[in-house]
């Protein structure tokens, strides 16, 4: 049993042990359902939008805002831009199916912005691909008044639709959605910075991948969404993961630098390489950029034996990039957080059992910092295309812990986002008396410090 069942379980029976036996009305106890491990983390503060069937009444949204919305079967959603004349503009949407729903590969979202004449200034779409297993997927759209196109280059009123493919078949209940409007300023001299002569070639920035990175682990649990990544830099990380889940990792990666990634998925030791029994695109490890579009992803086949799969190499972050041909050379077009989004399959509980299964990242960024583009202003939430000293501390690790429980013991665990221990949050929130809870915190830190002598 992996460290947070462990503590999860811990949590559920002294609740249901107390809470339980005193609830009722006047009792001062309320009932707290224990949370869900595979849940998605929408950000906090996010605010709830509904989608409109129509541009007419379509809801506005504001630079750097973050909302909450459901995307019915069959669903295209409308939402409401004024944008001027200068600004980039780009919008992100995140589809969360429930788990165990139904998907084909070729289901997904799609994402565009378009002008009052139903013009598209750019689209997008993602699906779940081979594995079938719901899961997290985002894709984005925008409107630049930096390209070669002519097109959506006036202010004024843009929509963005929304889209739920769907194959016969599929589920059929809504699926959650999380949307994200970035605003990037223009640049103070646009012909300062021009189109690369070959921005679709591999040759024109090294296509060779460093040596993967080499010994011990560190233990760095993932979050549950964008909004809770968990941040991480060069270094060999580890986690567990089970069938079904999905977890989100941010990596700061400034102007002219390069990301590389790889992803092992660990021996489970059952039925290792025998019985022709495998699982296709067990493993699925996304990259996304810091306004949430894709880059690129690499799935891996399992086996039962321990395997690997790498991100192809990636250019180094340049403003240029966005004049190049296809998402790993366009996706790369500004530094900041980049997302690491890592699922595994529900078929691996079929084939292989319930897990947990060790999952290990190798993560490099290579390359001296470079100054970042002359901005006519900052972008909207600020720093996003940015690499702030904060966020190159939190990617490097938390000093003052040591041993595998590193994520966990600074507080920065299983997706918290920085605000404490799930365990104790679930407490929190519980409706305890003050004394109540001190001595409730007091127990089950003593039943979480013992366990964390044990190994996983």
């Amino acid at each position: 049993m992996g460290r947070r069942t462990v503590r999860g379980a811990v949590v559920a029976a002294v609740l249901c042990a107390v809470v339980g036996a005193g609830a009722g009305p006047g009792s001062g106890f309320e009932a707290v359902a224990a949370p869900d491990p595979y849940a998605y983390d929408f950000a906090d503060g996010a605010r709830t939008v509904e989608g409109a069937a129509s541009t007419t009444d379509a809801a506005g949204l504001e630079p750097g805002g973050v909302y909450r919305s459901t995307l019915p079967v069959n669903g295209q959603l409308y939402f409401r831009l004024a944008l001027d004349a200068t600004s980039n503009a780009y919008v992100s949407a995140t589809a969360v199916p429930r788990q165990g729903a139904t998907v084909a590969s070729t289901d997904g979202v799609k994402v565009s912005v378009q002008d009052t004449d139903a013009r598209s200034c750019s689209y997008d779409s993602t699906r779940f691909g081979p594995s079938r297993s719901p899961h997290p997927v985002a894709a984005w759209a925008s409107r630049v008044t930096d390209g070669e196109t002519t097109a959506c280059q006036s202010a004024g009123t843009y929509y963005v639709v929304v889209e739920r493919i769907d194959s016969p078949g599929s589920s059929s209940d809504d699926w959650d959605l999380e949307l994200t409007y970035v605003s990037e300023p223009s640049l103070v001299n646009k012909s300062s910075t021009v189109a690369p002569e070959s921005p679709g070639s591999d040759e024109a920035w090294g296509s060779a991948s460093p040596d993967p990175l080499t010994g011990d682990a560190v233990r760095r649990p993932g979050g549950a969404g964008f909004a809770t990544a968990t941040p991480v830099g060069k270094g060999v990380w580890r986690d567990d993961i089970t069938p079904g889940r999905t977890l989100f990792y941010r990596v700061p990666v400034d102007w002219g630098q390069q990301l590389y990634a790889v992803a092992e998925l660990g021996s489970s030791g059952v039925d290792a390489g025998g019985g022709g029994r495998h699982v296709s695109s067990a493993l699925v490890m996304s990259l996304y950029n810091p306004a949430r579009g894709y880059v690129d992803d690499e799935s891996l086949l399992y086996d039962g034996r321990q395997t690997s799969a790498a991100l192809d190499p990636l250019p180094p972050v340049a403003y240029a990039n966005r004049y190049g041909s296809g998402d790993r050379v366009s996706g790369m077009r500004f530094a900041g957080s980049y997302y690491l989004v890592v699922h595994l399959g529900e078929q691996m509980t079929e084939r292989f059992g319930p897990g947990p299964y060790g999952l290990t990242l190798r993560v490099q960024v290579t390359g001296a910092a470079q100054d970042a583009p002359a901005y006519l202003g900052q972008s909207v939430p600020r720093d996003t295309f940015a690499v702030t000293d904060r966020d190159r501390e939190a990617a490097a690790g938390w000093a003052d812990v040591t041993g595998e429980d590193q994520g966990v013991a600074a507080g920065h665990g299983g997706g918290s986002g920085g605000d404490g221990d799930p365990a104790m949050r679930v407490v929190a929130v519980s409706g305890i008396g003050t004394g109540s809870l001190l001595v409730l915190g007091l127990g089950l830190w003593t039943v979480i410090a013992r366990r964390r002598s044990w190994r996983v």
